[in-house]
């Protein structure tokens, strides 16, 4: 039996988007869990944090690798930064 992967955010609850590993990159599988909603408090903190820590504009997004079980943060620099590799959501299996 596969064990069942959580694709909600632990942070804010929000169901996680499919988002495409980016060609060259060294994620197994074709796809992470990202958190895109712009409310939640990850997010929301991690502007200060990169900032105050780092001094750069930046903040990240909670990720989670379906393949190895591996999260964590994954860098954008703006709110609209990484939105474009988010695949379409996968329809419900029907067993009827």
């Amino acid at each position: 039996m596969k064990e069942e992967i959580q694709t909600s955010c632990p942070h804010c609850g929000v169901r996680m988007a499919r988002w495409s590993n980016p060609q060259g990159s060294s994620w197994a599988g074709e796809f992470q869990y990202v958190c895109f909603n712009d409310g939640c408090p990850y997010y929301v903190r991690g502007w200060n944090w990169m900032k105050s820590s780092f001094n750069v504009d930046a903040s990240y997004r909670y990720r989670l690798d379906p393949v190895s079980g591996g999260k964590g943060p994954l860098a954008v620099w703006s709110a609209s930064a990484l939105r474009e590799g988010i695949l379409p959501e996968e329809k419900e299996e029907s067993n009827g």
